[in-house]
Parts: C-alpha cells; structure tokens; sequence
C-alpha cells in the first residue's frame, strides 16, 4: 500500500513538474496580444486576439513582409502589430500610394488599402526596420514618428498564428493577405 501511495505522490509531483516546464517554455517563447484599431483592417481585425512568436528573431533576420509586434516608439507603453516593408540599407518612399524600396516599385499584394500621402525617400540604418499598417490612412507608422526606422530591439515578435475569433484561426502569412489577416495596433494604433 505504500509503494503504491508512493507512485502516486510520484507521478503527480512529475505532472506539475512538466505542467510548470511547459508553463516557462511557453511563456518566454509566446505571448498571446489582442489587436486594437483599424490600422491593419481587414487582414488583421479589432479584438483578434494572436499569438506571437517571441523566438522569432533570435536566430533568424526579419523579412519584409513579415508581421510583428512592438513596443512603440512614439507611446512606449504600448505595443503595436505592423508589417515590415523595409529593411536595415535599404531606401524607403512612398509615391503616389506606392511603396518604392531603393527607387524601384515593389508590390504589396497585403495591400487592401492605399494611401495617397508620400513619404521618403529615408534610408533604413542597420538594425532598424520600417513598419506600416495595412490599412495606411489609419495607420500610426514609421512615416509619422519623429525618427521614422524602428530599432530591432524594440520587436516583441513575429505575428504567428490567429486564434480568436474562430473564423480567423490560422497562420499568418507575411507574403499575401489571409481572410482576415493583416496588422493593426495591439494597445494602440
């Protein structure tokens, strides 16, 4: 009966050992953020709640296209979810709605919304990226801070999966827009 009892006290000790392992690896690779604002409608939506990849960049580059999570700039206090458009050496304007990088055209297809207000050109310094909104005429991006690139330090993550409301539950994609995929703000714009 004692060996017995002794299993058993084993076994549960071992499940919350594993419980709390599980806890911490999640909890430092992943966090869950919930998107505020129009600023990346209708890819991303008000009150989608994602999952970001805290490990992202770690081992790995940002690429434009990609979708992350940030502590602001202009509001430290609050992160936002935009889309990375340029990258550290290159030259970023806008023109006419559309975004050039180095002076050639590049083509968004995340794109729904244009917006007509130019920008640039300004090159990117290494270890800075340049975000915008999806939906450009609502978005708090890089083309109104006062120091337009954002340093890599400040990235959270990388946008990973969609899973509230079910009708959006997915990977996001960093090279198309998905049904409901984009970016806006997640405690901000």
């Amino acid at each position: 009966m004692a060996e017995r009892i002794g299993a058993i006290i084993r076994d549960v000790l071992e499940a919350i050992v594993l419980a709390l392992v599980l806890f911490l690896v999640l909890r430092i690779g992943v966090q869950s953020t919930v998107v505020e604002g129009a600023s990346m409608h209708p890819n991303l939506v008000d009150g989608e709640w994602v999952l970001v990849n805290k490990l992202a960049y770690r081992w790995d580059e940002p690429a434009r296209g990609e979708v992350i999570v940030f502590s602001a700039p202009d509001e430290p206090d609050k992160d936002y979810i935009k889309r990375i458009v340029g990258l550290s050496g290159e030259t970023v304007q806008l023109r006419s709605g559309r975004l050039l990088i180095d002076g050639q055209p590049f083509e968004e297809p995340w794109l729904p919304v244009l917006d007509q207000r130019a920008f640039g050109p300004h090159t990117i310094p290494d270890g800075h990226v340049f975000v915008m909104g999806d939906n450009r005429p609502q978005s708090n991006d890089s083309r109104s801070w006062r120091e337009p690139e954002l340093p890599l330090e400040r990235v959270i993550g990388k946008v990973w999966i969609s899973v509230w409301p079910l009708s959006t539950w997915g990977l996001i994609e960093s090279d198309r827009p998905g049904p409901a995929h984009a970016t806006a703000a997640v405690s901000g714009r």
